[in-house]
């Protein structure tokens, strides 16, 4: 029987997977082994870029305008308040990826079709794109910074390098190459950029080449490359996050595969599993790499041919896959590659559930090309740490470092499944403190007399404060977190300090300081972008400022800012419930949900999780800027309260999938600050010199940097990562890790010489190890209120660390 070409799953590429044999190739390779002469040395270092990226606002994380202490205190409402139910069982859910809403966002939300963005050469998009994503930087700028799917980075080389190359480069960066500041510890770690280990290209594609995408989902992206606008693409790259080749699929091109790096040799191992055929690669930094070309509409072997030390050299009109990948394991790395070779992730799905306090979710891809081929997917420290066991039972001994996220690993297997049997089930509103086993801990309910006391003496002068004043802004960040610290204060007063009447008196204020934002009529309403499809800040488009309110109209730290209002809003709602039923209340909270954590796909408003990125653990606050280092996150524990915020506006609106997802997503969360962000001593993920930093700073995708876009001070270094103290601060911030901070940066008398709000950050931190001198710091008669920032109490500071054991 005459053997037939083999049928693949082409991705958005006008590829026939059911070719005519056109071409047969002769049987045998004349040379299995070709090898190149040198005429130039290749540059083996890179660029790196030690600045952190321009055009970011570089204020200070809390509104640092000075708060007049009001005459006298707030007199108490002749009525008391009736809270709803907070049940102390967990959120159970079979599906924690349920839509919250797909309707409109409320009427009051006008809707604007001219966002300062335009769409770069996306096309063929059904639904929201992602704009906080790993590939956002291939529509952003000149599309030619990279995108980074983990160990790979791949970007368009755009007839940059040694081989001057028109296709998508592949780099991979070993510890061993990585850029340091000096001293001890260092500042900074970078990975060079601009090495182009191998680059897969076609002999048609000059200086007229177009770069598009389509199919714009959370794990996933799809590059073309077409020779001129208006044509076919040439080839098409499935980009998805931990994908274990960089993968071409070719309509009948001729595929050139290049190097900057520069070959030394190439040889042909010959055919495997039928109908794909492999070769060696040896790069002039003596790492090796293996080629896969797997044919269709063709029989025989496909010949490369080494033309020069940049270039490999395909034959004329080729369809079908090339696949590259770096092997550092030999012979057992062959193999694992072998038995994935000719299949490629095409995308990623995600689910999950809950059940009795433990949580799992699946990352499971479709496949294309041969199907009965299995994947092989690189998984992080965190996915490894928390792989249940038929995942860990596919691990190969492949192992490749990430710029920033450890060692990956590679899994044989068409999903991953990762179980966090720890989730923050039993964390509420209260002071929280972890128990023997972690997140079975307790709330401290029962306060002392004189912890009551002092709290209520406090709350009854904050709650007296000008609430409008401080949260009627033009910036939805700072507006956020006053309402957050006011709602803090009407909850402590209340369940705390049981003093419901003045919570009341509290709570009418907070109300109508909230209905400025329901009812949109703050100094820079929100608008519905039909765009990039978000709830944005209309103050870029008022003020021509990219950067004001820290970037929101161009989708920065929405879930900083957004995260701040789903849990002062959780609060009004367990102190009232009958608010969430009155006008859009629930609906506007719904929609910054939506916005920076939507659950659904199926949901035409919002893209899927914009901000959290369920592959790296943690959000990414790098919104619709091109960045040479890739996305970036500054502020772990926001990032942390946003979850945090989602769980407990769940329970309150009796909604267990998203108080359930919230649980799972802190959980997650919390692994994942704790491998890459928060460094204890024997932390082994990242290099071990930095690890006396404590903590990384801002984490891009490409470096690390001790740092703050508003300053180098050590308090804000160290305090970007703590604020604002909330009940679930003790459940991502471990007792050891606050020690050693503290030990490394504040103790004996250093936390003296810090000023203003950061030195009541650093004390309200310390209850997490010492609640005993975080109270008497707070309780202090000649306590200074310019220790307080303008998102934290004195109130909650009291309570907070009388809960943990300090009074």
């Amino acid at each position: 029987m005459k053997p037939q070409p083999a049928v693949l799953d082409a991705r958005s590429v006008p590829l026939s997977t059911s070719l005519p044999v056109t071409t047969s190739y002769s049987s045998a390779i004349v040379s299995s082994v070709q090898s190149a002469s040198l005429t130039i040395e290749p540059s083996l270092t890179g660029s790196v870029n030690t600045a952190l990226p321009s055009g970011h606002d570089t204020g200070l994380p809390f509104n640092t305008t000075d708060i007049s202490t009001p005459l006298g205190s707030l007199a108490p409402a002749t009525t008391t308040l009736n809270p709803g139910s907070i049940h102390a069982t967990a959120a159970t859910s079979a599906n924690v990826f349920v839509a919250v809403a797909t309707d409109a966002p409320p009427a009051q939300i006008q809707s604007r079709s001219d966002h300062p963005v335009a769409q770069l050469g996306i096309t063929n998009q059904n639904g929201p794109v992602e704009t906080n994503k790993f590939y956002a930087n291939l529509f952003l700028g000149d599309q030619s910074n990279p995108a980074w799917t983990h160990p790979y980075s791949v970007s368009w080389s755009k007839g940059t390098g040694n081989a001057l190359s028109w296709g998508l480069a592949v780099s991979h960066i070993e510890r061993s190459q990585l850029a340091w500041a000096s001293g001890d510890p260092p500042e900074y770690f970078i990975n060079p950029i601009g090495l182009q280990s191998m680059i897969l290209s076609a002999a048609e594609l000059g200086d007229s080449t177009v770069l598009t995408t389509d199919t714009l989902e959370a794990f996933s992206a799809n590059v073309n490359l077409a020779s001129s606008q208006g044509t076919n693409s040439l080839v098409s790259f499935p980009l998805v996050q931990g994908m274990g080749f960089v993968t071409g699929l070719y309509n009948g091109a001729t595929p050139y595969v290049e190097s900057g790096i520069f070959f030394r040799t190439l040889t042909y191992v010959g055919q495997i599993n039928g109908v794909t055929y492999k070769y060696q690669i040896v790069l002039e930094d003596s790492t090796n790499w293996l080629l896969y070309a797997t044919p269709t509409g063709s029989l025989g072997a496909p010949p490369f041919t080494l033309q020069n030390s940049t270039l490999i050299e395909g034959p004329a009109d080729f369809h079908g896959t090339i696949q590259v990948a770096k092997n550092p394991a030999n012979t057992s790395g062959e193999a694992a590659y072998d038995a994935s070779a000719g299949s490629y992730a095409v995308n990623a799905t995600i689910s999950g559930s809950v059940e009795n306090g433990s949580g799992s979710y699946t990352l499971a891809w479709t496949k294309g090309g041969i199907q009965n081929q299995t994947l092989l997917m690189f998984g992080l420290p965190h996915h490894v740490e928390s792989f249940d066991g038929a995942t860990s039972g596919c691990l190969t001994d492949i192992e490749l470092e990430t710029t920033t996220k450890g060692l990956a690993k590679a899994v044989g297997r068409d999903q991953f499944t990762m179980v966090e049997s720890n989730l923050p089930s039993n964390i509420g509103f209260a002071p929280w403190t972890p128990g023997s086993n972690g997140a079975s801990g307790s709330q401290g309910n029962t306060l002392s007399s004189n912890a009551v006391s002092a709290i209520n003496s406090a709350g009854s002068i904050e709650l007296n404060e000008d609430m409008n004043a401080q949260t009627n802004l033009n910036s939805m960040y700072y507006s956020g977190k006053a309402l957050a610290k006011f709602a803090g204060i009407i909850y402590t007063v209340n369940d705390l300090a049981l003093n419901s009447a003045l919570a009341a008196a509290g709570l009418a204020k907070l109300k109508d300081a909230f209905n400025v934002f329901v009812n949109n009529t703050q100094p820079y309403p929100l608008v519905y972008d039909t765009v990039w499809k978000g709830a944005v800040s209309s103050g870029s488009y008022i003020t021509g400022d990219s950067g004001i309110d820290f970037g929101n109209t161009y989708y920065n730290d929405h879930h900083f800012h957004y995260g701040y209002f789903v849990w002062a809003a959780a609060v009004i709602g367990y102190l009232d419930p009958t608010w969430l039923t009155e006008g859009t209340n629930k609906a506007w909270v719904d929609m910054l949900v939506r916005d920076y954590a939507n659950p659904s796909t199926g949901d035409p408003y919002f893209p899927f999780s914009r901000s959290f990125d369920w592959y790296h653990g943690h959000s990414w606050a790098k919104g619709l800027f091109e960045s040479g280092d890739g996305k970036d996150e500054e502020s772990s524990s926001e990032d942390a309260l946003s979850s945090y915020a989602i769980k407990m506006w769940g329970k309150v609106t009796g909604d267990p999938n998203m108080e359930a997802r919230g649980n799972l997503q802190l959980a997650v969360h919390a692994r994942s600050l704790q491998n890459y962000f928060l460094l204890e001593s024997t932390n082994t993920v990242q290099p071990a010199k930095f690890i006396p930093n404590k903590v990384t700073g801002i984490l891009f995708e490409n470096k690390v940097d001790h740092t703050t876009y508003f300053g180098t001070n050590i308090e804000y270094i160290q305090g970007i990562h703590m604020i604002p103290l909330n009940p679930s601060s003790a459940y991502t911030r471990t007792s050891t890790f606050v020690k050693e901070e503290w030990d490394t940066y504040f103790a004996n008398g250093a936390v003296d010489s810090v000023q203003g709000g950061w030195k009541g950050i650093l004390y309200a931190n310390l209850a997490i190890v010492d609640p005993v001198t975080s109270y008497n710091f707070f309780a202090n008669e000649s306590f200074d209120s310019s220790f307080l920032d303008g998102g934290a109490s004195r109130t909650w500071y009291l309570a907070y660390a009388a809960g943990l054991g300090g009074a």
